[in-house]
């Protein structure tokens, strides 16, 4: 299969500011996707799934507040927030409801949407999603200490601007190092937009106060462990659910824990890979993802 990796013009919708999306493109009477980044991320975190779903569904991805192209411009970055940012394009720019693939703090602001308003999504796919931590579980020393410096605001500004002293593409790459066992494997014309995409952010001055702020409320929603598993245990609608074993960021025995207490949902396991299938196996992760919708859409 021959992938192309050209990126979509950006689309810009009104909602109380500035918001920035792409339309991939696909079939009309298809199944419609919307894909939801992570933190730190932005829609080019989609670059090599999407063109691996659009033969059989329409996709769209959207940028959050503070993240990607789209500028704070005086609102919030927290994931509450952003789930209702969320909301308002599913409602004014999609239109009708949509099957939400949600990554890591993505996969967070999905569940809180369809927790919220169930009635504007038709499915999800959890990649990796934010999700509590289990009891026992040996969390990765990096990552604690990146959010230990997030609690504080002050120490996580200067701990983001540590980080980008080499340079936007040199902090994109640590990224991905982070997120990917990897790396070498996402397409080279992916991790190229990726690299287009941090120099752009690198003049934005509020772009490592939003990433803070998201990071904090994130913390904060998963802090409320009963409530949030209350809230992905309650929802009623399919759930497809995929996890590297080597994630550094969410641990697989999280995603073990709510895939035993949710029998109906289908959970797959990426083997040697990290927090980000969908650039480290995106024909892997597009696989499951196109296996799913035509066992959950064939009567549809």
């Amino acid at each position: 299969m021959t992938v192309s990796y050209t990126a979509p013009d950006s689309r810009w919708a009104d909602l109380n500011g500035p918001v920035h999306y792409v339309d991939h493109g696909g079939p009309a009477g298809g199944p419609l996707i919307v894909c939801v980044h992570g933190l730190g991320g932005s829609l080019v975190n989609w670059a090599a799934l999407a063109p691996r779903l659009t033969g059989t569904a329409r996709v769209l991805a959207v940028d959050l507040a503070g993240f990607g192209r789209t500028r704070l411009l005086g609102r919030s970055a927290s994931v509450t927030a952003n789930r209702r940012l969320l909301h308002r394009f599913l409602t004014e720019v999609v239109g009708k409801p949509a099957i939400l693939v949600g990554n890591s703090m993505g996969g967070l602001i999905t569940s809180l949407q369809f927790g919220t308003h169930p009635e504007t999504v038709s499915g999800a796919v959890l990649i990796d999603p934010a999700l509590p931590v289990v009891l026992g579980s040996r969390p990765d020393p990096v990552v604690s200490a990146m959010f230990a410096a997030y609690a504080i605001p002050p120490l996580g500004r200067a701990a983001l601007r540590a980080r980008k002293r080499g340079g936007p593409e040199q902090a994109a790459m640590d990224v991905l190092r982070l997120c990917c066992v990897d790396p070498g494997r996402i397409p080279p014309e992916v991790v190229r937009q990726h690299l287009a995409m941090a120099r752009t952010r690198y003049g934005y001055t509020d772009a490592d106060a939003a990433l803070v702020d998201a990071a904090r409320s994130l913390m904060w929603v998963l802090a409320r462990r009963g409530r949030h598993l209350q809230r992905l245990n309650s929802y009623r609608g399919p759930v497809l659910l995929l996890h590297g074993d080597r994630d550094r960021l969410v641990p697989l025995a999280a995603a073990r824990a709510v895939a035993r207490a949710n029998p109906a949902w289908r959970f797959e396991v990426a083997h040697g890979v990290g927090h980000v299938p969908q650039l480290e196996v995106p024909d892997w992760t597009a696989g499951h993802i196109l296996d799913w919708l035509a066992t959950e859409w064939e009567t549809r």
